[in-house]
């Protein structure tokens, strides 16, 4: 027998052998294996994951509290203070420390002004105030109280460079002015539209307190009030009220808020008979812009003017309320229209009178030489009229 039949041989053995045998051996099946090790792989997944997911949740939970402290009073779960230079406004986008970037953009943009009046050893200090250049070409604009009876204005910019300057025009019922310099290529500031001013926004204040020696005195509070009515000398100023500091020397700079922007004229002189802590008074700049531009283009404000004076009066029953007129100017719209003294106006413009600052609200949404109606009670019987308005002579 050669090599090959025995090696046939042996195979054909082997097999009977392992047919013999088939009743004694079972067959893992390999698709049922290669699934126990999926799933076995899949486990341990699933608890690395597990894992790590349980190590990273502990320490997340665990920084919280760490961030995180009960006071002892209140027992109240409170977040520590941010950083103040990280911390932002979400109302008006800005950072808290933007003051700081207000200063450092509107203070180069605000002047110290000085009124030297002539006395008996010639010129000598008079006043002083602060001013905000809205022109690069020399335009400032500054309270009429802080020039009123200058005889030379001087004006020192940030830079201390000192300048002669000149009245433009002065409005003395809103208490503006506008005086220029011969200067080019000025800083100026941006004026800004006060209707957007909420209650609790921050304001800032910038100008000479007590005059040179706090050159550029920054202050900064809240606004306080908006629409503020203020009746000083028989006028009525819309103002914004603030508890950020205003003194003598402030008057005449800028009230701004946290984007740089100037929403008020500071006055001291408005509201200064309160003698109340806190309480500041900034012009509307809403109020001012087009008194600013009469001055710049006219030099002074042309307003409508009824051309009557009196008092509040009313009934014992009520009935009939108004303004007794005592005095009704010669050649005025209400002379033309036939309104004598003793006459009582009721109404105007549809609207009921109750006194004289009623009267002034109503005709300052008006212009010159436009009509109105009123309505006025003589001798028990009421009466219609219809007055032009005239041009208030003078600067009341």
């Amino acid at each position: 027998m050669n090599d090959d039949n025995r090696y046939d041989n042996i195979k054909d053995v082997r097999w009977e052998n392992v047919k013999n045998d088939e009743s004694k051996i079972k067959f893992v099946n390999s698709k049922k294996r290669s699934n126990i090790k999926k799933i076995a792989s899949l486990f341990c997944v699933i608890l690395v994951a597990a894992v790590s997911g349980g190590i990273s949740g502990a320490y997340i939970i665990n920084k919280k509290q760490v961030s995180k402290i009960y006071t002892p009073d209140n027992r109240m779960l409170v977040e520590p203070k941010q950083d103040r230079s990280e911390k932002k406004d979400e109302s008006q986008g800005t950072k808290e420390n933007s003051i700081t970037e207000v200063a450092e953009t509107v203070g180069p943009a605000v002047v110290g002004i000085s009124n030297k009046a002539e006395g008996y050893f010639g010129l000598q200090d008079a006043g002083s105030g602060s001013g905000v250049i809205i022109d690069s070409n020399g335009y400032i604009v500054t309270n009429c109280h802080v020039v009123q009876g200058a005889d030379k204005i001087t004006v020192k910019l940030s830079s201390n460079k000192i300048l002669n300057a000149s009245v433009v025009g002065t409005d003395q019922r809103s208490d503006l002015a506008v005086i220029k310099v011969d200067a080019k290529n000025l800083p100026v500031v941006r004026v800004g539209d006060s209707s957007k001013v909420k209650v609790g926004d921050t304001a800032i204040a910038i100008g000479n307190s007590l005059g040179e020696q706090f050159t550029g005195s920054v202050t900064a509070g809240i606004i306080s009030a908006l629409n503020r009515k203020i009746e000083y000398n028989g006028s009525i100023y819309k103002v914004i009220q603030t508890d950020a500091a205003i003194n003598s020397g402030n008057s005449g700079g800028p009230l701004c808020d946290l984007q740089g922007n100037v929403i008020g004229i500071n006055s001291l002189k408005i509201g200064a008979e309160l003698n109340a802590e806190g309480m500041g008074f900034a012009i509307d700049v809403n109020e001012a812009k087009d008194i600013i531009k009469s001055l710049m283009n006219a030099g002074k404000v042309s307003r409508p003017y009824l051309g009557i004076s009196g008092e509040s009066v009313i009934s014992n029953d009520d009935k009939i309320q108004g303004v007794y007129i005592e005095q009704v100017e010669k050649n005025s719209g209400a002379s033309m229209a036939g309104i004598k003294p003793t006459d009582i106006l009721m109404e105007l413009e549809s609207q009921k009178i109750r006194n004289t600052s009623d009267i002034q609200e109503i005709i300052e949404k008006h212009k010159v030489g436009e009509k109105v109606e009123g309505k006025i009670w003589r001798d028990g019987k009421i009466i219609k009229v219809e007055i032009v308005l005239s041009e208030l002579k003078g600067n009341k």
